[in-house]
């Protein structure tokens, strides 16, 4: 049989990755680069720039706040407040007017020693209550502040996120196209080899024949073996 014989260098195989008809990732080769591309879609280009704009327009400020935001901040806190003070004043004043009401009407005045200690005593948890709304006060003042930074936070993590997501994605499918362009590539490369008559010597395989034959006595294996020296066979 004869043998075909190619020498010129099998051409760059690209890999492509379509989703749902369209194609979404490429690699290919210019010049003496290889090049991977993700074609983004419209809506995903307009996901990924928001995301980043935000991010960007957002970090500079996220421990900085706003006189607006300052302002929600202090009118919550003032109303946390006004609701305790209330709570307090509901609490201790029908004390007070009972006591004096009681008292005015055993002893007629209030110069005696049960109303003062029944006065002092109301006074005395009267003040460890309003003590006990400064600490509340303070607490949720800080809590304020630690929430409006978590969703700050939150909010930049989330943009991230979104931008994490989609180069993730990106990477996938890059890498999934390159895959494709590796195996083009070997399969080029094996096509290459069997095109170009990549077979095998018979003159080795007969030369051991011979020797194998004239081992076992057989008259006839020197000439088989120098008879069939010259033949080559291709497939």
């Amino acid at each position: 049989m004869g043998k075909t014989s190619n020498n010129s260098a099998p051409s760059f195989s690209g890999g492509n990755v379509d989703v749902n008809g369209q194609n979404v990732a490429n690699t290919y080769k210019s010049g003496n680069n290889v090049y991977s591309n993700y074609n983004m879609s419209d809506l995903e280009k307009q996901i990924y720039s928001y995301a980043q704009n935000s991010f960007l327009e957002n970090l500079p400020y996220v421990n900085v706040f706003s006189e607006e935001t300052q302002k929600q901040m202090s009118d919550e806190l003032n109303a946390y407040t006004g609701k305790g003070l209330n709570l307090i004043s509901n609490m201790y004043t029908p004390m007070l007017d009972s006591l004096k009401t009681d008292v005015a009407s055993r002893f007629g005045n209030f110069d005696n020693s049960v109303f003062m200690d029944n006065l002092n005593k109301i006074e005395g948890n009267r003040a460890d209550s309003m003590s006990s709304l400064a600490q509340d006060i303070l607490a949720k003042q800080s809590d304020l502040y630690n929430q409006e930074l978590a969703r700050r936070y939150d909010y930049l993590s989330f943009m991230n996120g979104i931008q994490n997501s989609i180069d993730a994605r990106i990477a996938g499918y890059l890498g999934m196209a390159g895959q494709n362009s590796t195996l083009g590539n070997t399969y080029a490369m094996n096509a290459a080899k069997y095109n170009t008559g990549n077979g095998f010597n018979t003159s080795a395989l007969y030369s051991n024949l011979a020797q194998s034959l004239m081992a076992a006595g057989n008259p006839w294996a020197a000439a088989a073996g120098t008879g069939l020296s010259g033949l080559s066979l291709f497939v």
